[in-house]
């Protein structure tokens, strides 16, 4: 029953690469810390953590609660909402959201200009969602774990990001991680 948290933490672990992108540098030097991260990354660790969940949602598991026709559409609204997220932050970023690199700016418009992490932002919500729409003990694990991976991950990439891109730090005090601030109005 729990056998997809093995390929789910394997994938963690390796998606992980990222958060090291200036230590593959120093180690490896430019193109071949890219490419490390790269393979990690995107060849092993996103595919591998995908699928967990397929076998987490796939797992026979009894259901915490029965949805309804409201939390199914507040499930799918969420997940759309995420892949919105994902995709505005994916289209700020560019290359760089495949290849992290030493050589990488400061991005800080678009949807950055609002959230540091929306790519984690939009997962989490995926992850909520995903949660209402099929409720099981394991996939309730599985997005549980997910959603403190992403935390860790932001954090940790944070403190890479501080190293890579002198201007992060800056960055970091005027845009929050994961929540769009509301406005306050002007007094």
């Amino acid at each position: 029953m729990f056998l997809f948290l093995v390929p789910l933490l394997i994938g963690f672990f390796f998606n992980s690469a990222s958060t090291f992108t200036s230590g593959y540098t120093r180690l490896l030097g430019e193109r071949w810390g890219r490419i490390a991260c790269v393979v990690l990354r995107d060849v092993l660790g996103i595919p591998v953590w995908a699928i967990g969940y397929v076998m987490a949602v796939r797992a026979p598991s009894a259901y915490l609660y029965k949805p309804t026709f409201l939390t199914s559409m507040l499930a799918w609204l969420l997940i759309l909402s995420g892949g919105v997220v994902i995709l505005l932050g994916l289209k700020s970023l560019k290359w760089r959201a495949a290849a992290p690199s030493t050589q990488d700016t400061l991005v800080a418009h678009g949807i950055y200009s609002r959230i540091r992490h929306p790519l984690y932002s939009g997962m989490l919500l995926e992850l909520i969602g995903v949660c209402i729409y099929l409720p099981t003990l394991t996939v309730f694990i599985a997005c549980g774990l997910g959603s403190i991976w992403v935390m860790i991950q932001a954090r940790l990439e944070e403190m890479d990001l501080v190293q890579r891109l002198p201007a992060y730090q800056e960055y970091m005090r005027q845009v929050p991680r994961f929540v769009p601030r509301i406005k306050q109005p002007s007094a």
